[in-house]
């Protein structure tokens, strides 16, 4: 990328804070607007007077942001992937420490009212510990009212072993899966489907989010079952170059041939048979 376009909305102020300015010229960005939400897409799909048109657009947010990521991606612009609304789930045993369960929980649900948290576990002693430690920690939060409602799509799911916990994990696709189990190593071999995995009691998710070296911008909604996160790989795109000398030419052109006949492609066939035909 020879120009990186940047789009965050300001503060209240009109403002951005200087920490997002700073990350932006160490990485890079060449071009910094105070726009965000579903204008934000539009402006990078299409183009505006100030802001230019993209290539491809990077980063999460909401819903509405998912979906006009993905409705600009049908034709105009490549996208990462589906993004947001964020989500977690905590995948625990016996050996879990409640309390350290119910932050991971509240953590998450902390982000928006849309956001989800689950706990998936083998344990119903657990389950009924967390639940009484999310209703005491969430009362102490600055940001109750909006983790109270994300609690509403959230769950807590007790399962009859870890079998069947995976069985669900694998199939629910979290964007964020912290395994906070006695044996995580080896139940992190059996994950198939997952964002970014966060192993043992003392990962947290908001680890992933600012100092663990993984990139945050990861699949929601269960497209982690197809897309991966954003990766350096995700800034570039791949040309393949090939070059066919005589001998070369005389090794693969038989079976060229056989199969472009076979697709009943006399021309690609020709196309082979021409050049053969002069190195005899």
């Amino acid at each position: 990328c020879r120009e990186i376009v940047l789009c965050t909305p300001p503060d209240k102020n009109g403002n951005i804070h200087p920490a997002i300015l700073f990350a932006a010229q160490l990485a890079g960005v060449s071009k910094i607007f105070k726009a965000g939400g579903v204008q934000a897409i539009a402006a990078m799909a299409y183009g505006t007077e100030s802001i230019p048109k993209v290539y491809k657009i990077f980063g999460p947010g909401n819903q509405y942001v998912t979906a006009a990521k993905q409705l600009v991606s049908l034709r105009d612009v490549a996208i990462d992937m589906p993004a947001g609304p964020s989500e977690v789930e905590v995948l625990a045993d016996a050996s879990a420490n409640p309390v350290f369960v119910a932050a991971d929980l509240l953590s998450q649900a902390e982000h928006g009212v849309d956001s989800q948290a689950m706990l998936i576990t083998t344990s119903e002693k657990l389950q009924a510990e967390v639940m009484e430690e999310v209703d005491r920690q969430l009362a102490k939060l600055p940001r109750r009212e909006i983790a109270a409602k994300s609690l509403e799509n959230s769950k807590l799911i007790l399962v009859k072993d870890m079998d069947e916990a995976l069985e669900l994990t694998n199939a629910y696709a979290p964007e964020h899966l912290i395994v906070e189990t006695e044996n995580y190593l080896e139940v992190a071999e059996r994950v198939i489907n997952a964002g970014s995995v966060f192993l043992g009691s003392l990962t947290p998710e908001s680890a992933g989010d600012y100092a663990s070296g993984t990139n945050h911008t990861l699949p929601t909604n269960g497209y982690a079952k197809a897309y991966s996160g954003v990766s350096l790989d995700s800034f570039i795109r791949k040309i393949t170059f090939q070059e066919i000398l005589p001998q070369g030419m005389k090794v693969i052109g038989p079976a060229i041939e056989e199969m472009a006949a076979n697709e009943l492609l006399d021309a690609h066939k020709n196309a082979v048979t021409v050049r053969l035909n002069t190195l005899k």
